[in-house]
């Protein structure tokens, strides 16, 4: 079951072959964890796909404002009974061009999936990760959106699979790690707390932003962004990923380096309060 433009349907082959997100990646999407009806962080993964679509010079529908695609939301998870759930809300431009789009106009789609638990929670499981170094990220702006076109985080995916790993770093062009497959990075080291500037060509992730915010806000640990190089990780106390649906991942080695996770079960529940206050 899945919301298409607005209307509830069974139906989970809506897409054309004439789509623009299938055809050339024309789209963007978010990935969205709603707890009890609640949408968290809402506000900002709104604010980043207005800035997204302004990037990519989509038009915004006009009554595409936080409340009316908020009760979209919302409205799927009603007609799935779903109170907890990993949402994903695609806009795509719509059909028709070739590369030229022959309009600016936008269609959505909406799926949802139960969430396992409502909960952020550290895992204390072992967690491997290596450099994916076969393809580069760029450093410019567009790799920082969240679009369709994620073809090195697939082809990532099979390498970590492969060689029996947990996840990948991805590196760019400077050979600087910026982020893993699936979220934004920290690394810890005494109470110097490092994540790649968003300049790097890292994800502009919604979560990162949380813990930015959270780390300024605090004397217990000092905050820098800037360039993490590979031997940097290696001298390291600590090194997690973040997203939105998983919150903090503590990684527990890299190479021959093994790691502690105390500042990141910190962090989580610094976060977990965040939530609960916010």
């Amino acid at each position: 079951m899945v919301n298409f433009n607005g209307n509830i349907s069974a139906e989970t082959t809506l897409l054309n072959v004439e789509n623009r997100g299938i055809k050339y990646g024309d789209a963007l999407f978010e990935t969205l964890r709603v707890v009890a009806d609640k949408i968290l962080f809402w506000e900002d993964h709104y604010f980043r796909l207005m800035e997204s679509m302004r990037i990519l010079r989509m038009e915004i529908p006009m009554n595409f404002t936080m409340e009316f695609l908020e009760e979209e939301i919302l409205k799927l998870l009603k007609a799935k009974e779903l109170k907890n759930a990993r949402v994903r809300f695609t806009v795509y431009r719509g059909d028709g061009g070739l590369y030229l789009p022959t309009s600016n106009d936008v269609a959505y789609i909406i799926t949802a999936n139960e969430l396992a638990s409502p909960f952020y929670l550290l895992s204390e499981d072992a967690y491997e990760v290596d450099l994916y170094k076969d393809f580069y990220i760029n450093k410019g702006l567009l790799s920082t959106l969240k679009t369709n076109n994620k073809i090195t985080n697939v082809l990532g995916s099979i390498y970590a699979k492969e060689n029996d790993l947990d996840n990948c770093l991805l590196v760019n062009e400077d050979k600087n790690v910026i982020e893993a497959l699936n979220g934004n990075i920290f690394l810890v080291k005494g109470n110097t707390i490092k994540t790649p500037p968003i300049t790097d060509g890292c994800l502009k992730g919604i979560l990162r932003k949380q813990l930015v915010e959270i780390l300024e806000k605090t004397s217990d640990y000092e905050l820098k962004e800037e360039s993490i190089s590979p031997f940097e990780i290696q001298k390291s106390d600590e090194f997690f990923i973040t997203n939105v649906i998983q919150g903090i991942v503590p990684i527990t080695k890299y190479r021959k380096k093994q790691f502690g996770n105390t500042v990141a079960k910190d962090l989580l529940a610094k976060l977990n309060m965040r939530i609960r206050l916010g």
